[in-house]
């Protein structure tokens, strides 16, 4: 069975290439620091309420090392994490944060260089009073991520295999990379301008 660090080998971009388009994240999640390796593990995914933070705080003390966890914040207005929090993570083996909200204490995370996706940073911290999912389906970037879905993350992007489809997308990204790589540029390039000039004699259109 393809596990984290077969995925790891797997661009995104290549991924994407094999997933529908559900499965990929929106643009507003990024990497917070430059030089971001790619990262790939088992979602472990968490759902904060808006202006609180408690089941992310929770989470890092409950999830598996080499998993990713998946963050569903309530809102842009409040930090689900900071400093001390991705800290704890990092030491636990935690692969990284995928957070669809702002964290803070950028400068402390890239210090330590603990891998997060965000979609910003906000200085003022979320409350912690308020129970909700844990290690349950959320919704993170308009992917539906579930426990256990593998979750692979860089600066091209962030997509979502499910659990139940890793070797099936796997073996066919596996290919689809081989054969990318097999492909001289010459070749591609023939190969891409037969089929734009098809499509555009196709479209009635004449130089």
């Amino acid at each position: 069975m393809a596990v984290a660090a077969d995925f790891a080998n797997m661009s995104p971009t290549t991924l994407a290439d094999v997933l529908t388009r559900d499965q990929v994240m929106d643009i507003g999640i990024h990497p917070l620091w430059s030089g971001m390796s790619r990262v790939a593990g088992p979602a472990y995914p968490v759902r904060c309420a808006p202006g609180d933070n408690l089941m992310l705080h929770a989470a890092i003390h409950r999830a598996p090392a080499g998993s990713i966890v998946v963050v569903e914040a309530g809102d842009l207005d409040y930090a689900v994490a900071g400093g001390n929090v991705c800290a704890v993570a990092q030491r636990r083996g935690i692969a990284a944060f995928v957070v669809d909200g702002a964290i803070r204490d950028l400068a402390e995370v890239r210090e330590k260089r603990f891998p997060v996706f965000a979609r910003g940073v906000i200085p003022i911290p979320g409350g912690k009073a308020i129970l909700d999912a844990m290690n349950e389906p959320v919704c993170c970037g308009g992917v539906r991520v579930a426990p256990g879905d593998m979750v692979v993350a860089d600066e091209e992007g962030i997509v979502v295999v499910p659990a139940a489809q890793l070797d099936d997308v796997f073996e066919a990204a596996r290919q689809r990379q081989e054969s990318d790589q097999a492909e001289t540029l010459d070749a591609w390039e023939a190969a891409h301008r037969a089929r734009i000039d098809a499509i555009l004699r196709e479209k009635g259109f004449m130089d």
